[in-house]
């Protein structure tokens, strides 16, 4: 038996990197420290590979790529979307197969995050590492995102409990502020739990910064109340902002898909700024999907743009909305799509799905899924961080490179990937 240390888990955007894997005889028969969920990843990620298949046929690896080959080939319109569980060096294969085939190409965090990266390219965001947050917060905003059931470690390793250099009372060291529409495991564990009603991130940040930049606030009617919540409570929390010595304040879908997307977050991010004036304080967006982070740094790389980028003309342009994979899919635009490390099956509205399935898809996966039955062409991949090596970048934006455990019958997303874009390229010059 083997036993492998330091094995980062690839579930969500903590990516904790301290994981123990006990292999003997190529099966995986331990994991420890993983979360629930993280261990049923790592122990499970090499059962269930899908058939290699066209059309519903077994065929060969070898056949089925030459297959996708042509599909993308003659396609008019293509989309190349996912990315969000795959390595940084698959990623950028993505990209390239786009610009060939002048396709568009969209990432998860087009109906996710992405408003936030939107947001900071526009006006910046003052942040920091978890290992920072862990050593230094004194005080926790936790501002519509649920990290107890969505980032399951995310309190024990990097912001309530752990004992850090400047905190080394950990949780008693202390104050937790949570912000959100509902009771969650998350605002139990708050010292303060803020019931906001929904669709009022902006007016909530927009208060926030009068009240730290001591602005008056006239309210009409008497009213005295931002989001059902009392000003006096909003108060509180600005004066907790104000005497922390180093405030951290954690964002999720809440605010990023909350009535007016990016513009919420481009006030909180001027909200973050406005503290730093009293204070040094920073915001870390939760991202979800392992390397959902990875794909808008390598877009971002690669084409100047983070999502939503059509190559149609010869060259990368960027359009929310326009050349986002939902509205495109609505549109009934797309005659092809190439589709790796996501399940749209799963997590597209219907009427996308029922698109798709009218057209040529290509999926590329570890594992069966509810995309699998209908694809196109069906490509089994090796996982990641378990019988694959690759980067992935944390949701803090620290990469991290991820170990390979076990051996894979299959090729890796990445040679998969390579194989096509040369084919294409070569297709597309002769």
């Amino acid at each position: 038996m083997t036993t492998h240390d330091n094995v980062v888990c690839t579930f969500c955007g903590c990516l904790c990197d301290d994981i123990e894997v006990e292999v003997q005889d190529n099966t995986i028969t331990a994991v420890k420290k993983a979360c629930a969920i993280g261990k049923n990843k790592i122990m499970h990620a090499t059962s269930d590979p899908p058939e290699t298949t066209v059309r519903g046929v077994e065929t060969s690896v070898d056949e089925a790529v030459e297959e996708a080959v042509r599909i993308m080939s003659t396609a008019r319109n293509p989309m190349v979307y996912g990315m969000s569980s795959t390595t940084s060096e698959a990623q950028r294969e993505m990209v390239e197969i786009a610009e060939i085939t002048k396709a568009n190409l969209d990432n998860c965090s087009s109906y996710c995050h992405g408003p936030g990266v939107l947001a900071r390219q526009q006006v910046g965001l003052a942040s920091c590492s978890l290992g920072e947050a862990k050593n230094r917060a004194d005080l926790v905003i936790y501002w519509g995102c649920n990290p107890m059931e969505a980032h399951m470690r995310h309190l024990t390793r990097y912001s309530l409990q752990p004992k850090g250099l400047f905190m080394p009372e950990g949780r008693k060291g202390r104050k937790v502020v949570a912000i959100d529409v509902r009771p969650t495991p998350t605002t139990k564990r708050a010292d303060v739990f803020l019931q906001v009603e929904p669709g009022h991130t902006f007016e909530i940040a927009s208060v926030l910064r009068a009240l730290l930049n001591g602005v008056e606030l006239d309210f009409p009617d008497g009213a005295d109340s931002i989001a059902g919540v009392p000003v006096e409570a909003w108060r509180e929390v600005v004066e907790m902002v104000k005497k922390c010595k180093y405030g951290v304040l954690f964002f999720g879908l809440g605010v990023t898909q909350c009535r007016n997307t990016d513009i919420n977050v481009e006030q909180v991010a001027r909200l973050v700024q406005d503290a730093n004036r009293h204070t040094r304080f920073s915001a870390v967006a939760m991202r979800g999907h392992g390397n959902v982070n990875g794909t808008n740094q390598v877009m971002s790389w690669l084409t100047g743009y983070p999502l939503a980028v059509n190559f149609s003309r010869g060259f990368p342009r960027h359009n929310p909305g326009e050349f986002s994979v939902v509205p495109m899919l609505a549109r009934k635009e797309i005659d092809a799509a190439l589709i790796v490390a996501t399940d749209p099956g799963a997590h597209l509205p219907k009427d996308a799905v029922d698109f798709l399935k009218t057209i040529p898809v290509i999926h590329l996966d570890p594992h069966r899924n509810m995309t699998t039955p209908w694809a196109t062409v069906v490509i089994p991949v090796a996982p990641v961080g378990v019988a694959a090596t690759g980067t992935f970048y944390r949701m803090d934006n620290v990469p991290l490179r991820l170990k390979k455990v076990v051996d894979s019958p299959f090729p890796t997303d990445e040679e998969v990937l390579k194989t096509m874009k040369e084919k294409i390229a070569y297709a597309a010059n002769n």
